[in-house]
């Protein structure tokens, strides 16, 4: 039994739905990461949680721009720039993460704040968000392959990016949680910081949209 070719219109409901799944995930993701982050005092988790909610408004801009196509409106060239204006947004969002984490991570560190407390929540959280953001990516890079599209692509390598940021966060919250090592937390945050950095920087130079 013969299968059909995916047409061009296929790959671009896919990526729509991909990126409605993104956005769903991350809001839920955040949410939950930034009130379990408060609760414990953990300034890995709240990063984490922040970072969700700047991929969400990515994954809502991509897949905005991969609709508008899908039913034939819209002109490239708008399309084209908003997807700067929302790179530099992000990136400029994220710089803010990166500097609120050195903060804060900093002073807990030197015993200027709060230790974390363990979170069971941010642990399962991690974990699942380990197993569901390393897939998502795959199949956007596949989709974004397709396409032959730079933007699905960029969002594609920040939801893998994001599954580093949940390991980290992760391994600091089970080494404060068996070992009672509090400093683990604002350590794994600070662990972070580059690449967020990285992603950041490339969001407000509008790089992240060049090239496939």
């Amino acid at each position: 039994m013969s299968t059909r070719p995916v047409t061009r219109a296929g790959f671009l409901r896919r990526g729509v739905w991909l990126e409605g799944a993104t956005v769903g995930w991350n809001l839920l993701e955040g949410v939950v990461a930034v009130s379990a982050g408060a609760l414990a005092s953990s300034v890995a988790l709240i990063g984490f949680g922040i970072d969700s909610f700047v991929e969400t408004a990515s994954g809502a801009v991509v897949g905005w721009r991969l609709w508008t196509e899908l039913i034939g409106r819209g002109d490239a060239e708008r399309i084209e720039q908003m997807e700067h204006r929302a790179g530099r947004i992000a990136g400029i969002l994220l710089l803010a993460l990166a500097v609120y984490i050195v903060i804060d991570a900093g002073r807990r560190l030197l015993g200027f704040g709060a230790e974390a407390r363990e979170s069971l929540v941010g642990i399962v959280l991690t974990a699942i968000s380990l197993i569901v953001m390393p897939f998502l990516g795959w199949v956007k890079l596949r989709t974004a392959r397709a396409l032959q599209s730079g933007a699905l692509r960029a969002d594609a390598y920040e939801t893998i990016a994001c599954s580093w940021l949940s390991l980290t966060t992760l391994l600091g919250l089970l080494l404060n949680a068996a070992l009672g090592w509090w400093w683990a937390d604002p350590f794994a945050a600070l662990i972070i910081v580059p690449l967020v950095v990285k992603e950041g920087l490339e969001g407000l130079r509008g790089e992240c949209h060049d090239s496939d």
